[in-house]
């Protein structure tokens, strides 16, 4: 049977079938690398639960990783949806690390600025998501409690997947757009016998027949150990017109001569609030 993953927490997955019927669903073997949103192929072992044989080739794959370990976040994603808000505070660095790991996977963005109705603190969160903005990355500002339908139109015809550090407001904007959401959770954390999976996982939720949205859990941190040094410098996208033009080929745009980088910073062509996050993020990488 074939069908796609559309709950994923730990190795138990709930998979939806062709018929639209769900079926729990384990990993054939120790090591699981499947993700929310996966399309695999099944098999029944019993009325009540399945096997998964196989994972069908992917589209993309949205996952973070360090030096222990990785967690995979979602696949078969057109959308990578970052929740931010007025409060409480969110990290940049955190926002950057997601868009990096997206531009590595050529997953669209859009960036969501949730509780604008907090006034006091809007231009604050305002002037953190520019740096974003004037590169090119859409924002939306909204208040998820009243305007949560304004986010409708950007979903539309994409599998989407919200990430955002804890207390953003991503739940509120879930059960805003599908409103189902509460009793599949309730449905899901029950095919998996417990109570304790409604933040704790990811879970796809169906807006119509053909735009998706997958809720994942808060994150504090977003590892890159999959990607290599030259891969992280491709993910800043306004990095790609220099990149070659150093005047050595494994430069590191640190105190070498000639950097084209560094050259660029100097003429106020690239941020040097993100040009400090590229050595930051990339001094722990492996070189390609």
């Amino acid at each position: 049977m074939e069908g796609r993953v559309i709950a994923a927490h730990g190795r138990q997955y709930v998979v939806e079938l062709d018929d639209g019927s769900r079926l729990p669903c384990f990993p054939r073997g120790k090591k699981s690398e499947i993700a929310c949103g996966d399309c695999v192929d099944v098999e029944r072992s019993s009325d009540d639960q399945g096997v998964i044989e196989a994972i069908r080739p992917r589209r993309s794959l949205l996952y973070r990783s360090n030096e222990i370990r990785q967690k995979l976040i979602a696949a078969n994603v057109d959308q990578l949806v970052i929740v931010v808000a007025t409060e409480p505070a969110f990290s940049d660095e955190l926002v950057t690390r997601a868009i990096l790991a997206a531009e590595s996977e050529e997953i669209e963005l859009l960036i969501v600025l949730n509780k604008c109705d907090l006034a006091d603190k809007l231009d604050a969160a305002r002037r953190q998501v520019a740096v974003f903005a004037a590169l090119g990355y859409r924002v939306l500002e909204l208040s998820a409690r009243d305007h949560a339908e304004e986010l409708r139109p950007f979903l539309a015809g994409r599998t989407s997947v919200l990430v955002g550090q804890s207390g953003m407001g991503k739940s509120t904007l879930v059960n805003a757009l599908a409103p189902e959401a509460r009793a599949a959770t309730r449905e899901i954390s029950q095919a998996l016998d417990s109570g304790k999976h409604t933040t704790t996982h990811a879970t796809l939720y169906h807006l119509n027949a053909d735009s998706h949205l997958i809720d994942s859990p808060g994150l504090q941190e977003f590892g890159l150990g999959h990607l290599d040094r030259q891969e992280i410098e491709q993910a800043f996208r306004e990095f790609r017109p220099f990149l070659g033009e150093c005047r050595f080929r494994d430069c590191r745009h640190d105190r070498e001569p000639d950097c084209a980088l560094r050259a660029a910073v100097d003429a106020g062509k690239i941020d040097k609030s993100r040009f400090a996050a590229y050595h930051r993020i990339a001094g722990g990488q492996r070189s390609p």
